[in-house]
């Protein structure tokens, strides 16, 4: 009898031993899941709200992640990235912004006024990066550029009388200009203060201005028929995504029509526009993958001042100029940063 009550003892014994290393095992099982769920966790995943397309973007993109692999990031590897393209549809921004919250990433970067302010509104308390922002502190995006006071920093294309510049140099291309058609979308709430400035010089230089308004694909058939009606003898079109979207719609119109044109973005000029000055946008992505790196190592967004831009370009398409007449002044063309024959 006492040997069948030892051998169950044994028995027993060899199952509780066998409990205790299953349930070792199980704990260190658990604990290494637990261990790699938090490594996993410390890849940062950040938001990229892109305006147009990514095919349309790839010039400030490629720019954006050539300045992340130079500050040691590579995407799958140390940093995610969730691209989303609002198409030029500005009324798509709550939901593609909503997308990427539900994605908690770390923080997103986006160019413009109006996606930068559709990410206001949310109230959302993650950092943003801006891009290429008109006016940031008169918009109410921000506080002062060196102090921007909440969450929202990053780099403004901001620069004193830049309207008036292309208007002087659409002068001097064409001496005897009187007319000009200015475009502008009115959902863009910095264009308020550039169609100022470009009245008022304008007027300085006895100019008189057609201001048309473009809010998106719909309006542009509006625009080119009051062009047709009024007859001006340039082309002024403001730096909005929506314009930047339909580069090409544009630039036929004012090709067929012999217009010349002075535009914010150099891909204007590259799709048969006559010239482009203002900021390197390029160069304001990639100095963007700056930010994004000063914020993901602890720095807080109202502790990073507001760049304004570096690098400013003249771009001259003398295959335009020859196919609406034009004779580009040599003074002009030795300014140029750039020339497209």
């Amino acid at each position: 009898m006492n040997s069948a009550v030892d051998g169950w003892k044994g028995v027993v014994i060899k199952m509780k031993k066998g409990i205790a290393r299953w349930g070792f095992t199980t704990i260190f099982l658990a604990v290494s899941f637990s261990v790699y769920a938090q490594q996993a966790k410390k890849i940062p995943r950040i938001g990229f709200l892109g305006n147009s397309t990514a095919a349309l973007e790839a010039n400030l993109v490629g720019p954006f992640r050539e300045g992340l692999r130079d500050l040691g990031y590579v995407e799958g590897r140390n940093i995610l990235i969730e691209y989303r393209w609002a198409e030029g549809k500005y009324d798509r921004f709550p939901a593609l912004i909503a997308g990427l919250l539900a994605l908690n990433v770390d923080l997103i970067v986006t160019a413009g006024t109006p996606a930068t302010q559709a990410f206001q509104k949310t109230k959302a308390v993650i950092p943003l990066v801006m891009v290429a922002v008109g006016d940031p502190v008169g918009t109410g995006i921000i506080a002062s550029l060196n102090r921007p006071g909440g969450n929202i920093t990053g780099l403004t294309s901001i620069s004193p009388e830049l309207e008036g510049k292309r208007i002087e140099l659409l002068r001097e291309v064409v001496p005897k200009l009187s007319h000009i058609a200015v475009m502008w979308n009115p959902a863009n709430a910095y264009h308020e203060s550039e169609n100022r400035e470009a009245q008022a010089a304008a007027a300085a230089l006895r100019i008189k201005v057609l201001f048309l308004g473009v809010k998106d694909e719909g309006d542009f058939e509006a625009a080119f028929g009051q062009i047709l009606k009024q007859r001006p003898e340039a082309l002024l079109v403001l730096a909005d995504r929506v314009f930047l979207h339909n580069r090409a719609r544009i630039m036929d119109f004012a090709v067929q029509k012999r217009l010349a044109g002075i535009y914010a973005y150099v891909e204007l000029v590259e799709a048969g526009g006559l010239m482009s000055y203002g900021p390197s946008y390029a160069d304001m992505h990639r100095r963007a993958a700056m930010y994004v790196d000063k914020i993901l190592k602890g720095a807080k967004p109202t502790d990073l001042p507001v760049e304004r831009p570096l690098k400013f370009e003249l771009v001259i398409n003398l295959k335009a100029a020859k196919q609406i007449g034009l004779t580009i002044p040599p003074n002009v063309l030795a300014r140029a940063d750039k020339v497209i024959k």
